[in-house]
């Protein structure tokens, strides 16, 4: 899955709105986009936000490994399929970005080779100024492990991704140029534990925007038949005067997975907030897929839902 945060999830995608300037104090935030992942904003009427979004969009993210920021280097085994249905929203106390229907589509194409996309449609819901709804940057991507995974050894892989201008940048949708984020990512496996993290650059190409790092580390551990649970931090740097996210931040989230089905059909669940930098509300909820060659061992299901949004360990996300 792929996965988000800032741009780095297809609902993250911000942009300096040529309308009457927004004005940069109001900043106003497309989204497209982390990946990739549902982002959720959950301030005050964050509950109320995130339920109309559920019930809107799903049965069902690149914010990047759904329901995580946090991606891993694990591929789609070959000639299996995931596909995620999820919402969500990134929040500060300038502008809340809900996203939602959004879909995500991850194809193991090549051993070792991974094909994905995020198609999305959102909202710019401004402190001050016009609103909007419509599709919004659509994220391209593929993830290739070079380094495989051996008792001694983590995984280790990128994930470059494209985002592509279909958004409105007029109405705050998208950024109107294609931006790219370049990533390494790191995964071990301990039994029912798993951690996985890295970090990369995101490459923005427009006026108001700035070029960014990002990076992210995650554990967490099966729980049961049902469930898998884990933690992140998550951090990025400041992405231009033109979005809300014009800061330092550093983010702890929690969720995980619940197993209707192992490890075909899942629930996929996040939420989290700053811990250190200004205020910003993250959240994502998700149903998951996968299928396609054999079904994957049972002990590695928790690795086929995650990142990798996003959205999502390999359980996505993946993605943003």
């Amino acid at each position: 899955m792929a996965c988000f945060t800032g741009t780095a999830p297809v609902w993250n995608n911000k942009r300096k709105d040529t309308l009457a300037m927004r004005s940069i104090t109001a900043s106003v935030t497309p989204i497209g986009s982390r990946c990739a992942a549902m982002t959720a904003l959950l301030g005050a009427a964050g509950l109320p936000v995130l339920a109309a979004l559920v019930a809107i969009a799903l049965p069902g993210s690149a914010f990047a490994g759904p329901p995580f920021q946090t991606d891993d280097p694990e591929p789609v085994d070959l000639h299996h399929y995931e596909f995620y249905v999820f919402s969500g929203s990134d929040s500060t106390p300038n502008e809340i970005d809900p996203i939602g229907p959004a879909f995500e589509f991850n194809w193991g194409v090549l051993p070792n080779t991974q094909f994905h996309a995020i198609l999305s449609f959102g909202a710019v819901l401004p402190s001050e100024g016009p609103s909007a709804y419509g599709l919004l940057d659509t994220e391209v991507g593929i993830k290739y492990r070079f380094i495989s995974q051996t008792k001694d050894r983590p995984e280790v892989g990128t994930f470059p991704i494209v985002e592509l201008p279909t958004g409105s940048y007029s109405r705050g949708l998208g950024v109107g140029k294609t931006s790219y984020k370049l990533p390494i990512w790191i995964q071990k496996d301990f039994g029912p534990w798993t951690t996985y993290g890295g970090g990369g650059y995101q490459v923005v190409p427009r006026d108001g925007f700035k070029n960014f790092p990002y990076a992210g580390w995650l554990l967490q551990r099966d729980v049961g038949e049902k469930w898998t649970l884990g933690g992140e931090l998550w951090y990025h740097g400041p992405e231009g005067p033109a979005t809300p996210l014009d800061h330092t931040a550093t983010m702890f989230d929690f969720g995980g997975y619940y197993y209707f089905r192992k490890p075909a059909f899942q629930l996929l669940f996040a939420l989290g907030h700053t811990i250190a930098g200004p205020s910003e509300t993250y959240a994502y909820l998700g149903l998951y897929w996968t299928w396609g060659g054999k079904e994957p061992k049972e002990g590695a299901a928790a690795n086929t839902a995650g990142p990798a949004w996003s959205f999502a360990a390999r359980p996505s996300v993946a993605g943003h």
